[in-house]
């Protein structure tokens, strides 16, 4: 019986503790906060910089972040594997058709079109075209309907460069959208494109070059200039315990200046808010970091461009600091905006200020220095910002064939250094400082036999004596057949025939074995001395051309347009391709990137070649050419004479020539680089090029 009980007991106990049990559990469920799911964003800041950026605050102990749209991203699922059909860019390459406007072009429209009919992707073949461009920059009310080949947007790529109301006029589909400043809720990375807000004025092509006023900031110099919401920038003190930006901060700012319109005060950070309205900011910003001269428009010169004055405009150099930005940074596929800019975000203003304040010179420097290179390289045009963006289309065509990042984040750029040519650094003449590297210690000789030229023994033997030679290479564009024997030589040499062009010796011809190539004319007198220190030379400077015969670029104020001069004088800008050294990658970027404009003057004007290639050069490097000794006067040492059939173009070569490249890339320079020793009045023995000094 008592044992009974005892039962009955424990099993009531035991029920009663059940049921409480099961009714506290609800309560408790609701109690108590669930933790974050796995895998579910979590929307603190993402830091771009960590390593100058640190965060001081352990996660438990940050503010809630507001709730947020959920993404409703453009075209469903469109990734670039599925929306895109690589095999019909297989047979014809990488060409671009542009659907024409059915209505009035507006300004940036034309710009466009402009653009990408002077490039080598362009055809006017729908069917032919790996990619279709539909441009919605179109004004309200003339926007273009839907293209009768548009195939649901598949391979087809909408350009939007400013805000327009053309978007909602159909369905995107498969197509991509290259968009100004996109938001990050409706951007697909790896599909769309971001571009940058570009101004109405911006320049079609060439843009307003510039470089550093100072390398490090100026004593005097703020320490932050905002940007405003009304418009203009304001300076604000260097107190670290101020937010400039942050309405909820009781310190005293400081000292304020206000800068109305877009002048940019002369500060070291220039603070822009991350509102959609302010990605115009971020642009002027990278402008601002140049010193740019006064150019004006040459009359009678379509895009042609020369200096109104020899005073440099000053312009603020400031690094921009992006707080919090709502909008994709622009062609952030490619470029590493960590290298150029400061991402922060704009809820840490003490963290962000303290960390500014703290940056050593030589980061303020580096970024500087980076800012002008992705402002001049990518978005000083409107016709670069339209080639990065094709570049980097293909680029994801190519797939392991693409530009490596150092390409695209090095200068001088993914536009100057060609996939076509090679995929690695090592490869190309800018970057042996960077990759440790040398160029191979062999060149070939090239020697263009034009119309009215003879075999040039003497020249062959001569540059076939140097230790350096691998091979000689004779284009034949002579109407006249090569005659059959040649004189023997110790390297090889082989005829080539050319198409009577004068342009033929800068194709890339496939029988060049070596970086370094000797460019001759068959009337070229050189030695074997000459040849040698000269190879030497450019062993040195490999992104250089390196030459003898030198002339020298003006500005023409009485005439207003550009000449050149084969006076000698300390001062050139300019080597004759009828003697120099370069490297076999100019030929490559020859041929493939200039516009056909610019080639068919060269063939027009013989003497616009020079001119064209040096304009090359120097549109890559940024960097004069090199002047080296030569024993004897030659007989080009001065411009050839222009045959009177030719007329002005020939005349007005290097103003034409710098009309198509928007701006005037040359640099001047009174070096000459000489032997060790040269013309010293010591013994002969002891100089190693002894046929420099010989009479």
């Amino acid at each position: 019986m008592q044992s009974w009980r005892r039962k009955s007991l424990w099993l009531a106990l035991l029920a009663s503790w059940l049921l409480g049990l099961l009714g506290i559990l609800p309560l408790l469920r609701l109690a108590v906060p669930t933790g974050p799911r796995a895998g579910a964003p979590q929307g603190w800041p993402r830091w771009l910089d960590a390593e100058l950026l640190q965060s001081f605050l352990q996660p438990g102990e940050l503010p809630e972040d507001a709730p947020q749209l959920p993404r409703v991203p453009r075209g469903g699922s469109c990734n670039w594997g599925a929306c895109f059909d690589t095999s019909k860019c297989r047979s014809a390459g990488f060409k671009v058709f542009v659907y024409p406007a059915a209505g009035p072009v507006s300004e940036m429209q034309h710009k466009i079109l402009a653009s990408i009919e002077g490039s080598r992707y362009h055809t006017v073949s729908p069917t032919e075209a790996c990619l279709h461009l539909l441009s919605l920059d179109a004004p309200a009310g003339a926007c273009s309907l839907v293209p009768p080949t548009w195939n649901g947007g598949q391979n087809h790529l909408v350009l939007r460069l400013h805000p327009a109301s053309c978007s909602g006029t159909f369905q995107l589909g498969q197509a991509m959208v290259a968009e100004a400043s996109p938001t990050a809720d409706t951007f697909r990375p790896g599909f769309d494109v971001a571009l940058p807000l570009l101004p109405e004025a911006h320049p079609v092509r060439g843009g307003a070059p510039g470089q550093l006023r100072q390398h490090s900031p100026h004593p005097g110099a703020a320490l932050l200039a905002l940007a405003e919401e009304r418009g203009g920038w304001r300076v604000a003190g260097t107190d670290s315990s101020a937010c400039p930006w942050d309405g909820h901060c009781e310190q005293d700012h400081g000292p304020e200046q206000t800068h109305p319109g877009a002048a940019l005060p002369n500060a070291t950070f220039c603070l822009i808010p991350g509102r959609h309205a302010d990605a115009l900011r971020f642009l002027q910003a990278l402008q601002q970091q140049l010193l740019t001269w006064n150019w004006e428009v040459s009359e009678g010169v379509q895009g042609g461009a020369g200096p109104a004055s020899d005073t440099p405009a000053p312009q603020a150099g400031c690094v921009p600091v992006l707080l919090s930005p709502r909008w994709e940074l622009p062609f952030s596929e490619v470029i590493d905006w960590t290298k150029a800019a400061i991402v922060a975000d704009e809820r840490l203003p003490l963290q962000v200020l303290a960390a500014l304040r703290e940056m050593p010179p030589t980061r303020v420097l580096a970024l500087r220095q980076q800012t002008q290179f992705l402002w001049d390289t990518y978005f000083s045009s409107v016709e670069k910002v339209i080639r990065t963006t094709l570049e980097i289309i293909q680029d994801r065509i190519l797939g392991a064939s693409a530009h490596p990042s150092l390409l695209w984040n090095s200068p001088p750029g993914a536009l100057l250094a060609l996939p076509a040519f090679s995929t690695s650094p090592r490869d190309f003449p800018f970057y042996h400082l960077q990759q440790g590297s040398r160029p191979a210690g062999r060149f070939s000789a090239l020697i263009w036999v034009g119309a009215a030229g003879q075999p040039p023994l003497k020249l062959i033997q001569a540059v076939a004596g140097s230790q350096h030679c691998a091979q000689i290479l004779v284009l034949w564009s002579n109407d006249k057949p090569p005659p059959p024997s040649w004189p023997e030589t110790a390297v090889p040499l082989l005829v080539i025939e050319g198409h009577r062009k004068v342009s033929d010796r800068f194709l890339p011809h496939s029988a060049i074995s070596t970086d370094a190539i000797l460019s001759l004319d068959a009337h070229s007198s050189l030695s074997t001395s000459e040849v040698d220190f000269a190879f030497v030379v450019w062993q040195s400077f490999p992104e250089r051309m390196v030459g003898f015969l030198t002339w020298s670029h003006f500005w023409d104020e009485a005439q207003g347009r550009w000449g050149y001069t084969a006076e000698r004088a300390n001062e050139f800008s300019m080597v004759l391709t009828s003697a120099a050294f370069y490297h076999r990658y100019y030929h490559t970027l020859f041929t493939h990137s200039l516009p056909m404009a610019l080639r068919r003057l060269a063939e027009a004007a013989p003497p616009c070649v020079d001119v064209l290639m040096n304009f090359l050069v120097a549109a890559a490097t940024k960097l004069p050419p090199i002047k080296v000794p030569y024993r004897r006067r030659h007989e080009d040492a001065s411009p050839p004479r222009v045959p009177g059939d030719l007329g002005p173009a020939a005349r007005d070569c290097i103003d034409r020539v710098a009309a198509g490249f928007g701006h005037m890339p040359l640099v001047s320079s009174r070096l000459r680089l000489d032997p060790v020793l040269f013309k010293d009045p010591v013994s002969v023995q002891r100089k190693k090029y002894r046929g420099l000094e010989k009479p």
